[in-house]
């Protein structure tokens, strides 16, 4: 049987969501463990969206495949009880036999919180970036127009050696300048590694007067990361949904 995983982290105290061999430490990891345990069979689960360290998610997916006599309500119940309560599975869902949360994703949705405003919200401190400027929004706005679209976006990626296509579509940028906090979502059809924080750092930096929106097109032009701006931290970025 392919089971479907919804899923919700707080991922301040993980190093991001793919297992990795040096530390358990990870919310791909967390997962897995428990449903070793309740299977007796190591079991290795597909995430929709590899989140780096610290990066939060409200609709990330998941599936794994597994003969388990429990229903899908009694596996999310017993997941739940043993997994940290920074994570919560909030549905286990039968898939088709052929599904995959990465491969069959069509859309994935971004958000990033800017703290704009004097004051921090204390409540919502591990899930914003706490710049406290004004900034230029119609600037950012302008520039987010020339990143919508199909791109090389190797500019905003991280990832040097690289070896697979850079190539992406971003549907949409959407930014609101609500009260003390600008929020950015971007919508697309995959992300590269640390590509939304680094579009985002890009945006301050013309929210800052320090770049005009028309360089935009000179730095996806010019396939070289040095040209993009800062990497913004993880903390503000939040993987809202997984489209199918």
């Amino acid at each position: 049987m392919n089971y479907r995983l919804d899923i919700q982290y707080d991922g301040s105290r993980y190093g991001g969501w793919q297992r990795q061999k040096d530390t358990d430490n990870t919310i791909q990891g967390k997962i897995e463990d428990v449903l070793t345990k309740m299977l007796g069979t190591e079991v290795q689960i597909q995430g929709a969206g590899r989140t780096d360290a610290g990066v939060h998610a409200k609709g990330q997916v998941a599936n794994f495949h597994a003969d388990c006599e429990k229903s899908c309500e009694e596996i999310c119940q017993y997941l739940n009880e043993y997994l940290p309560e920074d994570i919560e599975i909030s549905k286990v869902s039968e898939a088709e036999e052929r599904f995959h949360s990465r491969l069959n994703a069509k859309e994935k949705v971004y958000q990033y919180r800017i703290v704009s405003g004097i004051h921090k919200n204390v409540f919502e401190r591990k899930y914003q970036c706490p710049l406290h400027e004004v900034l230029d929004v119609n600037a950012m706005k302008e520039a987010a127009k020339y990143l919508e679209g199909t791109h090389d976006f190797k500019s905003f990626c991280s990832n040097k050696k690289m070896k697979k296509s850079s190539v992406r579509t971003i549907y949409s940028i959407e930014i609101a300048d609500l009260e003390q906090e600008i929020v950015i979502t971007y919508t697309g059809n995959g992300f590269l590694y640390n590509m939304v924080r680094i579009l985002t750092g890009t945006l301050i930096e013309v929210g800052r007067g320090r770049r005009k929106p028309e360089e935009m097109k000179a730095i996806l032009e010019s396939c070289d990361r040095k040209e993009a701006g800062f990497t913004a931290p993880a903390r503000g970025l939040t993987l809202l949904e997984v489209r199918y």
